[in-house]
């Protein structure tokens, strides 16, 4: 049976209707999920492993049937365990039904079969009972309900109505308890991903200086948690201002509230400086001992920090004060986690939040500026990049000239602020969102520039003469960015904004970016490529099943192709040379036939080829261009250096196009690349050869 999915086209501006599979999104999750990231997390397997074992024991020491129950299953493996640890029977929930397919499968090759239910219901939805899911409470609770931000994925509610209703008091709990660290921090890089700083525009007479509007400096910002590869962060990138802080601790073997609560932690600053950032980061203590503990500590505060675990379904968490407060070394403070069911944040006291009845009920914070809900954290850091901005300038400034009229057309850009600055005659700006539109107004209110630049707040390609007063454009600006983009390509929609706007450009007008083109290299990753490989066995039990229905799902047409990650998270070597794939001419309307191009990429240093990156470069003017890829050249041992404020595209190869590159050999990757102009989107293929020819398919 096959369902028509109506989607945005990112690149053409689209609305398209296609026909896929009727399973085409259970596909694209099991895909796009982190189960391969779990099961190739030795330690977080082993705690588990060697807490479960601990528990089944208390339970028969105490001369009573184990009897487990397991939320959010997966693929059946820690019920696995249990069994094989001595369990007489275990539950095992697991909501999303593809995935308890795959369990029921597992479960029955690994032969546990008799001793496993696999229950594919939310666990709020099973029944306790002689005619229920369940028969009787679990004496064991085990779970693995957790994210980044640990309670962002409903573990509290999950716990709360589990303890209420199908496991019995005092139960076993595996893990036994969560405790939530944070430390405060100053840090200019970080606060850049959440606040405009002062803009620097130097002109032919003077310098101006753009400043942020007041409603964004006092609004609190978004209280989504930005989670991190925070061991990718330097140390030089920020202060430390306090201790690292036990800000509490949840205990799953008692009950588990889910209500809005608040818990404070009296410190005193390491040193004096600005309180921006909070860095957060929990474990979990499989026993009640706290001997066998998982922790997703960064290497500072890490005990064992040459043996870390990497893993990327559990990161750490950056969170930001509403506002920046100056701290004092040695003056006492007061740091305050605050939650509801699945969100947390953090504010700054000095006084005693049990003094302060306004702190133990502050609501969740809200964006009230608009900046936060249209421009994600990179997003920031790329509008507070003073040396990307000095290259705007530069590049403005050669094709500018008095008469000019400008229309930009990307989103939430302060290129028309640029502009005008730089001695435009007239500035239009394309906002087609209601955010975007309040946001830029109350930019330019800020900097007394409403009345000098004109908003049309309706979507390029249903522009007006009347919209431009009648005026023809003479420099049409970009930079370009569109909040709808993901894959670096998408943003190729300037291309078809600049076809569509041709009739309103006069004779000769000028286009900025001229032109774009898509590069590509071949890397070597130190760890991402364990988040697409193939896993199995696990802990000695056959999770082949899940493997299979990974790759099955990655064959589908999304998602066997490139898909987005910023990669300065991400440590890669490059094995080759950059190459330019394709070039897209912005002078010209987008073309009606495909751009296409084939070769070979030359891998010239020993190592594994775990997949190709693409990123496209932006040529403003002949003498600039803007890289939203590598910064620099690799070394001599090939480590690249990622443009932090973008992701870039990777088409991971296949498991068994990855041998390694020896020294001295000779193999090259071939490539097939083709951008079909009619549904905005590029198609690849990548297959190595080696040294006598042969050619491996993915």
């Amino acid at each position: 049976m096959k369902v028509f999915c109506g989607r945005a086209n990112p690149t053409t501006g689209s609305v398209e209707w296609l026909e896929e599979d009727e399973h085409y999104d259970y596909h694209q999750e099991i895909a796009r999920s982190s189960y391969a990231d779990m099961l190739h997390d030795k330690d977080r397997n082993i705690k588990y492993y060697q807490g479960i074992r601990a528990a089944v024991s208390r339970v028969k020491d105490r001369g009573q049937k184990a009897l487990v129950l397991d939320i959010g299953t997966g693929t059946g493996l820690l019920s696995m365990m249990a069994v094989t640890a001595g369990a007489d029977f275990c539950y095992a929930i697991e909501v999303f039904k593809p995935m308890a397919d795959a369990a029921v499968k597992i479960v029955e090759k690994n032969g546990f079969s008799d001793k496993i239910k696999i229950i594919n219901k939310h666990s709020t939805e099973v029944t306790v009972g002689p005619d229920g899911d369940m028969p009787c409470r679990a004496n064991i609770l085990v779970t693995e309900l957790f994210d980044t931000e640990l309670i962002g994925e409903g573990a509290l509610p999950s716990y709360e109505h589990a303890h209420r209703h199908l496991v019995q008091d005092n139960c076993e709990a595996v893990p036994h308890r969560a405790t939530i660290y944070a430390q405060l921090v100053e840090s200019r890089r970080m606060w850049s991903w959440n606040k405009l700083f002062p803009i620097r525009v130097q002109t032919g007479l003077r310098e101006q200086v753009i400043i942020s509007p007041p409603e964004l400096e006092k609004c609190p910002g978004a209280p989504s948690v930005y989670d991190i590869q925070l061991n990718q962060v330097s140390p030089t990138d920020f202060t430390v201002l306090s201790d690292v802080l036990p800000m509490f601790s949840v205990d799953f073997s008692k009950q588990v509230s889910s209500s809005a609560a608040c818990h404070s932690k009296h410190f005193e600053p390491l040193a004096s400086g600005r309180a921006q950032v909070v860095l957060s980061w929990w474990d979990i203590e499989m026993d009640p001992e706290g001997k066998i503990k998982c922790t997703m500590a960064p290497f500072w505060a890490h005990s064992d920090p040459e043996g870390l675990q990497w893993r990327d379904h559990w990161m750490q968490c950056v969170y930001f004060l509403s506002r920046e407060e100056p701290v004092v070394q040695g003056s006492p403070l007061y740091l305050v986690a605050h939650h509801d069911d699945y969100c947390m944040w953090y504010s700054l006291r000095r006084i005693s939040p049990e003094k302060d009845g306004a702190v133990l009920h502050q609501a969740r914070p809200i964006c009230d500026c608009q900046a936060h809900l249209l421009w994600n954290r990179p997003r920031f850091g790329e509008i507070n990049d003073q040396d990307r901005t000095d290259q705007y300038v530069q590049a403005l400034g050669t094709v500018l000239k008095p008469d000019s009229v400008c229309l930009c057309v990307s989103d939430g850009s302060l290129l028309p602020v640029l502009a005008w600055h730089l001695g435009a005659e007239q500035v239009f700006t394309v906002e087609s969102s209601a955010a975007s539109h309040r946001l830029m107004k109350k930019i330019f209110k800020a900097n007394h520039l409403e009345e000098k630049i004109t908003i049309i707040e309706r979507r390029p390609e249903s522009l007006t003469p009347e919209d431009l007063e009648g005026r023809k454009v003479s420099l049409l600006l970009g930079e370009p960015f569109f909040t709808t983009s993901l894959l670096p390509w998408h943003n190729l929609y300037f291309w078809y904004v600049r076809t569509a706007v041709e009739q309103h450009l006069a004779p000769g007008a000028m286009v900025m970016p001229q032109a774009a083109s898509l590069h590509a290299v071949v890397v070597e990753f130190r760890d991402l490529w364990r988040i697409r490989s193939p896993c199995g066995d696990c802990e000695g039990f056959d999770v082949h099943i899940m493997g299979d229905m990974i790759k099955r799902a990655l064959d589908f047409r999304e998602s066997r192709e490139a898909e987005p990650h910023p990669l300065w998270e991400y440590p890669c070597r490059s094995l080759s040379e950059p190459q330019r794939i394709l070039t897209f001419d912005f002078r010209q309307p987008v073309p009606q036939q495909p751009v296409r191009a084939e070769g070979s990429i030359e891998l010239r240093r020993p190592g594994r080829s775990h997949g190709a990156v693409l990123w496209m470069d932006y040529h403003l003017t002949p003498d600039s261009t803007v890289s939203t890829g590598l910064l620099r050249p690799a070394g001599d041992k090939g480590d690249c250096c990622w443009n932090p404020h973008c992701k870039q595209a990777v088409y991971f190869f296949s498991s068994t196009l990855n041998p390694r590159v020896p020294l001295g050999g000779v193999q090259t990757v071939t490539f097939a690349v083709e951008f079909n102009p009619h549904v905005g989107d590029i198609t690849m293929d990548f297959r190595l050869s080696d040294d006598l020819g042969s050619v491996h398919d993915p």
